[in-house]
């Protein structure tokens, strides 16, 4: 199974657990590793048989316009069904960061797997 990477993808949002944090939008940074087979779209050049990656970072920031969270978790959690739900991902790594919310820490955040990779491309980095 072959990964699609998007790296660093910035989307600004609501998100934050005081009060202050509710009236302002923040900047979330993304990285995201996503399995797909790549080789039909590789043959044809064709962007139909692969994973837009325009597509789903168009899709990452409209889903941070309209949705506000307290918490980074259920950020990446929604955001994670939401993914798989409209795209063929199989399976998903997503880290998300939020630049500045701890001083002293350039950024906090998560990372969350989801999905099942096939037994071959399961490795030490899977």
């Amino acid at each position: 199974m072959d990964r699609i990477l998007i790296e660093a993808l910035t989307v600004d949002t609501v998100i934050g657990v005081y009060d202050w944090e509710r009236s302002i939008q923040q900047s979330l940074s993304l990285d995201l590793v996503l399995a797909t087979d790549i080789r039909s779209a590789a043959a044809t050049d064709d962007l139909r048989l692969t994973l837009d990656y325009a597509a789903i970072c168009q899709r990452i920031q409209q889903f941070a316009d309209v949705h506000q969270f307290a918490l980074v978790e259920t950020f990446a959690e929604r955001l994670t069904e939401c993914l798989r739900a409209e795209f063929p991902i199989t399976w998903l790594r997503l880290t998300v960061r939020k630049p500045g919310a701890v001083p002293n820490a350039a950024s906090v955040g998560l990372e969350i797997t989801r999905g099942t990779l096939p037994e071959a491309t399961q490795g030490p980095n899977a």
